[in-house]
């Protein structure tokens, strides 16, 4: 049977914040003719983004304590000097149209009671400059606005098509190494269709689910990583997974709720069950890099000790105001922030690495682009400092799309060779997999991952995971076409899984996120046009 097609100017995969946003721009200025279809595997605000607590960056001038340099400083020292200087530097200095832009369409950022944006403080910033919605809401907040604005507005609405419970399962890339489009998977009715367009954005989101721990919801599975690597586009810094140090730990429950570290920027500190604030050695304190305090929080853990998030000092009513969801989950949970100790542990929560990006998010694969958590712009280095990524989505899709106002998108319905073989593997029959030998699988992988690729990492426990990984691969058999949904993010999570552990295979020592407990040696290294922290202690050598 002949595969179902059609045409577009544009095809963006990922309904989060960086594809909402890269939509509407697209919409507003290019115009398409042939419009936009925006694809999503399960419902249009179902995405990473949403679940975003902490806030976004924004260097705004009437935050008179605040300055591109400071921002560009603490960025690179969190990230261990392996962040582009030049990406750094461009996001910090266009954060303050990203926020002014995500104002004008209609998010609606907290104020105090001066009615003055009100900044916040989260870990490894120097001063206060994460700007917050509904408290504890921002991904929420800011992914709601731009979802209203692609459903509202007629003019934006009537460029943009919309394929929910639609997955994209691979790229149409030709001869020449030219992205024309991309295959998808229609969960609901189980066709496939060859979507072709002169520019393919991948805005997937994160990797999380890799992983038996995470703060990420169930869609999370790497899926733009797996079909970009399985079109032979770059892949970087695979090795540099965040491990959020506070998500609510409740027994018994592989998902974990994240405790918000603006909770700690309000005065929380982290305790252990003798009653020890143990982060009290270092500079940084609670507020620490995020590897830092994982760490700190794995070694309490490993040696027997419970750890909690003392909130007692921080006024209740405050508290309500500040973190309504964090104060509603607690209270479901048994916990009153009042006067009880909130139980937290690590869990995977951001991949640092991903596709290799520009900072307009072009790829190694001419007309394809990526933005967003699923690309490596190296913003984030070895360790992301919070509340940087709901920036970097905006800002690379609004230079991704100043990158296409200069590029002709009319649609093209180029077929050769290469492209006719990926179309053939997915027009021949397959076995579907037994749903519980599938969700076996899922969970073998899920463990292997968090027991041997975790927050602490030796060469024998890489080479365990790679084992394992490998032997799930074989007994699961489908390297192309699957029969649903799940089983094909069971195929991109063995490919997301392996490039994990080969990337952390490969560096040999300890830096950022990345730590190998056979080299414990720390390094700052000075690549890619990137800066050593102690260069940057003081913003001295950086002109905003």
């Amino acid at each position: 049977m002949p595969m179902k097609h059609s045409t577009y100017s544009a095809i963006i995969v990922g309904s989060g914040i960086a594809g909402l946003y890269a939509a509407i721009k697209l919409s507003e200025i290019k115009k398409p003719a042939d419009g936009i279809l925006l694809l999503t595997k399960t419902q249009l605000s179902e995405c990473n983004s949403r679940y975003a607590q902490g806030g976004i960056v924004g260097v705004l001038p009437e935050n008179k304590t605040d300055s591109v340099s400071l921002h560009v400083a603490d960025t690179i020292k969190a990230g261990c000097g392996l962040c582009d200087f030049n990406v750094v530097k461009f996001i910090s200095e266009n954060s303050k149209f990203a926020i002014k832009d995500l104002m004008k369409y209609g998010v609606e950022f907290d104020h105090n009671d001066k009615n003055q944006l009100n900044f916040t403080l989260e870990g490894a910033h120097s001063v206060r400059r994460i700007l917050h919605v509904g408290g504890d809401a921002t991904g929420y907040g800011i992914e709601k606005a731009l979802v209203d604005k692609i459903k509202n507005d007629p003019q934006i609405s009537a460029n943009i098509s919309i394929y929910e419970q639609n997955m994209a399962v691979d790229l149409l890339v030709d001869s020449k190494n030219k992205c024309r489009g991309v295959i998808t998977f229609n969960n609901l009715t189980r066709e496939y269709e060859s979507v072709y367009a002169p520019v393919t954005i991948l805005a997937t989101g994160g990797t999380g689910q890799i992983f038996k721990y995470t703060t990420n919801p169930s869609v999370t599975t790497g899926d733009g990583i797996a079909i970009a690597e399985r079109a032979n586009a770059k892949i970087k810094d695979m090795e540099f997974i965040q491990f959020h140090p506070t998500a609510l730990a409740i027994e018994n429950n592989d998902s974990r709720f994240l405790i918000s570290e603006s909770v700690r920027g309000e005065g929380a500190k982290l305790v252990n069950d003798k009653g020890e604030y143990f982060m009290s050695n270092f500079p940084q304190k609670d507020l620490s890099p995020r590897d830092v305090v994982a760490r700190e929080i794995y070694s309490q853990l490993s040696m027997g000790n419970k750890v909690y998030l003392d909130t007692t000092k921080i006024d209740t009513v405050t508290f309500k105001h500040r973190f309504p969801n964090i104060y509603k989950t607690c209270l479901e949970n048994g916990i009153d922030i009042s006067k009880d100790f909130i139980p937290v542990a690590p869990a995977a929560h951001y991949c640092m690495g991903g596709i290799k990006t520009e900072v307009n998010g072009q790829t190694s694969i001419e007309n394809l682009f990526a933005i967003g958590e699923a690309a490596c712009t190296s913003l984030h280095g070895a360790n992301r400092l919070a509340s940087n990524s709901l920036l970097e989505c905006v800002v690379t899709a609004y230079e991704l799309v100043n990158t296409l106002l200069k590029l002709d998108l009319q649609p093209s319905q180029i077929i050769d060779e290469t492209i006719m073989n990926t179309i053939k593997k997915y027009t021949v029959e397959s076995e579907p997999v037994e749903q519980t030998f599938y969700n076996a699988l899922i969970t073998k992988l899920k463990t292997t991952m968090w027991d041997h690729v975790g927050i602490v990492r030796t060469e024998e426990s890489l080479l365990n995971a790679l084992s394992n990984i490998k032997k799930i691969e074989s007994d699961f058999n489908c390297k192309d076409k699957c029969n649903s949904l799940n089983e094909y993010e069971l195929r991109n999570m063995i490919i997301v899984a392996k490039l994990i552990i080969n990337a952390s295979l490969s560096r040999k020592e300890s830096i950022g996120a990345h730590f190998r407990a056979d080299n414990k040696e720390f390094s700052a290294k000075d690549e890619n046009n990137t800066f050593l922290p102690e260069d940057l202690s003081d913003g001295s050598k950086i002109t905003a």
